[in-house]
């Protein structure tokens, strides 16, 4: 049952209903309802004081900055409602001031990871199938798990390997996957989904009922293949795999204008963030990798010549006189550093 909120708010909310997603109106009403509990009456006769005191008790309470700062987003949009439709004259949500935001950078799975996971979803059931196809669109496509969800069936061009989703603000983009997620879809449609339809639904996933899939259901799907993966359980969910995603195709050579289109961006800044976890990565791979780099290596090496100073010393003047074709000759042959290849799932995104 909706939160109730006064009738100014209820009125803004219906209007929003229209041009804004259900989940960001629902949003809207808990923290106008809030705004009104505290205010003990409707925010429509709020002014700039009491709104800045009601800031400030967020803060006291430890609210996070994220939080915080979608709360003033809601009472803006309340009160510019409120100036178009002639009931103020002014927006006094307008001078609050937003909290700092630390951007911290989103966590992925590795390749390796990813294929765990994937692969924890091997059965034959229709459940099983759902399973695979849905863990290989996630992670194949970057799509949102509302994105995901709210799939039809027609919305999926297996021959042209495109999928074609709805995304925040109703923008339609297309977005390529790989071969992997058209097989698992192919299967699921041919093998799963028939004896999950019972009751004719144009959704693409299915719960077992006939019913669309939800959101809370393909966060258990997840949970599930994680614990049967060896994962966190708790760690993974349908967003890791958006981040997997990105961050994977950027580490594959991408650039970095196609990822923003295909996880649909408005802003090339919030895609610039998993620049910033490939580059991480890079590091911890360098420093792991390089024999110069290994900081264990260079100690134990430290620690050995250690043990061997005394009778270097005492050839020291040997060597001097020693030519120096003989002395090359004496040298150790340097180690050889073999290179690895990383296998990335995600490369045959682009042959389409």
């Amino acid at each position: 049952m909706p939160t109730r909120v006064p009738d100014a708010v209820e009125s803004f909310l219906a209007l929003s209903a229209a041009r804004l997603a259900p989940r960001t109106v629902e949003a809207y009403r808990r923290d106008l309802a809030d705004l009104s509990a505290w205010l003990k009456g409707s925010p429509a006769e709020a002014d700039v004081e009491r709104l800045t005191t009601y800031v400030a008790s967020l803060r006291a309470k430890g609210l996070a900055a994220t939080t915080i700062a979608r709360r003033i987003a809601a009472l803006r949009s309340f009160y510019r409602h409120q100036v178009l439709v002639g009931a103020r004259t002014d927006n006094p949500a307008a001078e609050l001031e937003l909290p700092r935001r630390r951007r911290t950078l989103p966590r992925t799975l590795s390749a390796g990871e990813a294929e765990r996971l994937i692969e924890a979803a091997n059965g034959t059931t229709p459940r099983s199938l759902r399973d695979r196809a849905l863990v290989e669109l996630l992670y194949g496509a970057g799509l949102r798990v509302s994105e995901a969800v709210g799939l039809e069936r027609g919305a999926i061009d297996l021959e042209g390997r495109l999928v074609r989703c709805i995304g925040k603000g109703s923008k339609e983009r297309v977005v390529p996957i790989g071969r992997e997620a058209v097989e698992s879809l192919r299967r699921y449609l041919a093998r799963g989904r028939p004896y999950l339809d019972k009751r004719h639904r144009p959704e693409l996933f299915l719960n077992a009922q006939g019913g669309a899939l939800t959101r809370a259901g393909a966060f258990f799907i997840l949970r599930k293949l994680a614990a049967t993966a060896g994962l966190e359980p708790d760690r993974v969910h349908p967003h890791l795999l958006r981040h997997s995603f990105a961050t994977h195709l950027l580490e594959g050579g991408a650039d970095l204008r196609s990822v923003q289109e295909m996880l649909g961006h408005a802003d090339l800044s919030t895609t610039e963030l998993y620049t910033h976890v490939s580059d991480r990565r890079r590091r911890e791979l360098y420093f792991q990798a390089h024999p110069h780099a290994r900081k264990k290596a260079r100690n134990d090496e430290s620690a050995h010549s250690n043990t061997r100073s005394g009778n270097a010393r005492s050839r020291v003047a040997d060597d001097d006189v020693r030519p120096a074709e003989e002395r090359a000759r004496m040298a150790p042959p340097a180690a050889h550093v073999p290179l690895m290849r990383a296998h990335h799932r995600t490369s045959d995104l682009f042959e389409l």
